[in-house]
């Protein structure tokens, strides 16, 4: 085990480093100023967390998110008010999407604000909590720790935490940071006991669903990764053979190299086989789903939310009949109702596309003039103007390059449409932030990824519109020497709001940077970095940065305008006039 500091020099920070660092926690993330540099001499003191100084608050606050969903809890530190509010949207974006983590903000000491005295990051009016109240509306708990109640309120904040997976928010005055504390025992256990009575009458219910359904199929979220039950929603799916699916949030929740799995269901914007077999199940089995706007294609599931069984964090309904039974313990139950029922049937639409076990481009074919495929000819025919890289073409490359140790981080737009239908093989694990949505944020999580395991290799999707907010954290990677690969797609803007609304726009344009040149200036050691225009280029430059693995490697590429991914294409086609889930 990690030492503990000396028993004899312990203070608040130790005690709450050191209950950090029992959740799993060994970077933390975040900014110095003058209000936390004494408390930052005790971060560099400890023994089992490591301090990761970022570009921005606002970075920090996305980095301790990704951590978060990679290794179980994430945490930032940054000074009182200016630096607390720069990082309160990435804070936000956890509470949405039920990440825990811990914001610890330090600010002047306890004299300071008992004379109300006019400092810097206030408003000068002596209202020392005023910023703690703004996060409040974006934490499930939160604290304004004292030397008479820290040691208590850190604890109850961190549970409180872990159990519903969201963020927490300490105030920590200076001088109470570094104040003496008792040690104490291991956090209390956040877990509550499931009522039997609620299991018993749930499995009730449950197995007369189950007898009366003719096809079964289940759809499967993010919320089974935040509140543990990958184990048993795999078992779930094993049990009863299940074709199943995942929403955009959920995507590698299950395995999607399985005989079962259909894809990532969208509404209008998935494809035929998934939409089908969803959407006309006698009996739709919901794992920690969340319906919003951006995943079910604008409200176009073809679905009744009030139907079927709906497993959530801590409720389970059986066609809208709640019952109190926690996301785990409803699939066990689940699996043990469907492992006496016949073999599930064949997926709708026929069986899976298999995915080849390594990426096959046309490009890659047989030397010569006789390729399998008429448009790898024209590529290496014609000049590249005639072949520009195409988004459908750009998403089948990446998808067929997920190598198994890959961790994919994708930022929203073009990039999450374009990746989330490509099938990832085994052990591949995808990161994104569909239902917040702020854009830049995949960036930041790419270092926390690659900080959090590092026998994974970070590949980053990213437009360049969404890249522009935070890419000075491309400095972040590179200081720290990590490795990943960026794919930039270069496309002039804001191409997704550009097909939405306002095509021609001034609203949707971007400065236009020589991205060649950005990691060399932001301190990158040695990057390579690759430029492809056609698809052709695509296939080489992704060969060469699956090869190079002792450096960052960055791949511009360069797709039209107004060019979108099929999965958009889909939408605009199969949408309705008015969604059927919308009031």
């Amino acid at each position: 085990m990690t030492p503990e500091p000396a028993a004899i020099d312990i203070t608040v920070m130790d005690h709450l480093l050191s209950r950090l660092r029992a959740l799993g926690v060994r970077h933390l993330f975040g900014i110095a100023g003058d209000y936390n540099l004494a408390v930052l001499d005790r971060v560099l003191l400890h023994p089992g967390v490591d301090w990761v100084g970022t570009a921005s608050e606002l970075g920090a606050a996305y980095a301790a998110d990704a951590y978060g969903r990679t290794r179980g809890f994430g945490a930032l530190l940054t000074t009182f008010g200016v630096g607390e509010l720069s990082a309160i949207n990435g804070v936000a974006g956890a509470y949405a999407e039920r990440v825990p983590l811990l914001h610890i903000a330090v600010g002047p000491t306890e004299p300071s604000e008992r004379a109300k005295l006019v400092v810097h990051h206030t408003m000068g009016d002596g209202d020392f909590d005023r910023f703690a109240r703004a996060h409040r509306h974006v934490v499930c708990a939160d604290a304004v720790l004292r030397r008479d109640n820290a040691v208590a309120e850190i604890d109850r904040v961190l549970t409180t935490c872990l159990r519903e997976s969201r963020p927490g928010y300490l105030r920590v005055p200076r001088d109470v940071a570094l104040s003496p504390a008792p040690p104490l025992g291991p956090l209390p256990d956040p877990t509550e006991p499931v009522d039997k009575g609620d299991l018993d009458a749930f499995r009730t219910a449950a197995r007369a669903r189950l007898a009366a359904a003719g096809t079964v199929a289940v759809l499967a979220d993010f919320l089974v990764d935040r509140f543990g039950a990958r184990e048993e929603l795999a078992a779930l799916l094993a049990a009863g053979s299940l074709p199943h699916a995942t929403l955009a949030t959920g995507k590698t929740v299950v395995d999607e190299s399985a005989p079962g799995f259909l894809g990532v269901y969208a509404g209008a914007m998935s494809g035929k086989r998934v939409r089908s077999a969803i959407d006309e199940a006698d009996l739709l089995i919901r794992a920690g789903v969340l319906l919003a706007d951006i995943t079910t294609g604008k409200f176009t599931h073809g679905f009744d939310p009030t139907e079927g069984i709906d497993l959530g964090p801590a409720v389970a309904t059986v066609d809208g009949t709640a019952f109190d039974v926690p996301l785990a313990a409803a699939l066990t139950v689940l699996t043990e109702l469907v492992g006496g029922r016949p073999p599930a049937a064949a997926p709708v639409g026929g069986p899976a596309r298999p995915r080849p076990a390594a990426p096959v481009r046309p490009s890659a074919a047989v030397p010569g003039l006789l390729r399998d495929s008429a448009q790898a000819l024209g590529r290496r025919l014609c000049p590249p103007k005639f072949f520009p890289l195409t988004q459908s073409y750009l998403w089948e490359a990446v998808g067929a390059a997920v190598q198994p140790n890959h961790t994919v981080v994708s930022d929203d737009g073009t990039c999450l449409l374009g990746i989330v239908e490509q099938r990832f093989p085994r052990g591949a694990r995808f990161l994104a932030q569909p239902f917040w949505a702020s854009i830049g944020y995949a960036l930041p999580a790419l270092l926390a990824v690659q900080l959090a395991d590092p026998s994974r290799r970070g590949l980053l999707l990213i437009g360049d519109g969404a890249a522009q907010p935070t890419v000075q954290e491309l400095g972040t990677i590179g200081r720290h020497r990590l490795k990943p690969i960026i794919i930039l797609v270069d496309n002039d803007g804001y191409t997704i709001e550009r097909v939405t609304h306002g095509l021609v726009a001034e609203y949707n344009e971007i400065a236009r940077w020589r991205w060649s040149r950005v990691p060399d200036a932001l301190g990158v050691d040695r990057p390579l970095v690759l430029t492809a225009r056609t698809p052709g280029a695509l296939d080489q430059a992704l060969a060469r940065a699956t090869a190079t693995t002792d450096r960052l490697v960055l791949i511009r590429a360069r797709t039209a305008k107004i060019d979108v991914p099929p999965p958009f294409v889909r939408l605009t086609v199969n949408r309705p006039d008015r969604a059927r889930w919308v009031a």
